[in-house]
């Protein structure tokens, strides 16, 4: 899955996070500017309606990728990973094309106590066709200059535009709010009043998508409306077995 936010660093005894969108708003659009305090969170509990991670939960999505068939697996572990003093839930995410592994992540969330949920960074490993792994695009809240950003806003509106991610030059994923679909299906079900927003990543200006997520399930869809031929939606939710596997 991928992100976007602005914020400015403040250190002290206390560490208090000033976030702000990058992006200059147009009279349709009203950026986010966010408090990020340690103090507003408590807990590892996430349940945004828009972006719930209950432990235990695999989320399974097919799509295609410029005519190749594809899979993806995003398990919310159980696990935890503390990071700027903020306990954030681990949600391992795996991606293969034509059944070969692609692409092995782990993301960082949190949800503040007002809802929104923050976006602290990931480990990831792409693999390419020879085998050789890059760890190109992996970034940390509050390593080397990263910053933590948005993912899901507590109360999203049309024309809400924040940064999800904040790794300058390396990381910079921005999304707005375009609309709420009446209805939307897809493999695994048709939702009503779904979530739709663009995302855009400053470091690619000519690739975009469009991603929809559905109250009490979180994100059910992406599609690639600019830059290229990809889509994916969910087709199945269970729970996770002790032992992750495919």
């Amino acid at each position: 899955m991928q992100r976007n936010r602005l914020f400015n660093l403040i250190t002290g005894g206390l560490a208090i996070l000033i976030a702000a969108v990058s992006m200059a708003a147009t009279p349709a659009q009203t950026t986010i500017n966010l408090e990020f305090n340690p103090e507003n969170f408590a807990g590892d509990k996430i349940d945004n309606p828009y972006f719930p991670l209950k432990p235990g939960t695999r989320f399974i999505y097919r799509g295609e990728s410029e005519g190749t068939p594809t899979r993806n697996v995003t398990i919310v572990t159980r696990e935890t990973k503390e990071i700027l003093g903020i306990t954030t839930v681990v949600v391992h995410d795996i991606a293969y094309e034509e059944g070969v592994l692609v692409e092995d992540t782990f993301d960082w969330y949190a949800q503040d106590k007002d809802g929104n949920v923050w976006y602290f960074g990931e480990a990831t490993k792409k693999i390419d066709e020879e085998g050789n792994v890059s760890t190109e695009g992996s970034w940390e809240a509050g390593v080397d200059g990263a910053l933590p950003g948005i993912v899901m806003l507590a109360d999203p509106q049309v024309g809400d535009t924040y940064q999800q991610e904040n790794f300058p030059g390396e990381a910079e994923d921005m999304a707005e709010v375009i609309g709420f679909e009446d209805s939307f299906c897809v493999e695994y079900g048709c939702f009503d009043n779904v979530l739709v927003t663009k995302d855009w990543n400053p470091l690619e200006p000519d690739i975009l998508e469009h991603k929809y997520y559905a109250s009490g399930v979180g994100f059910l869809s992406a599609v690639m409306v600019e830059g290229g031929d990809e889509q994916t939606e969910l087709v199945r939710i269970r729970p996770r077995p002790d032992k992750d596997d495919d």
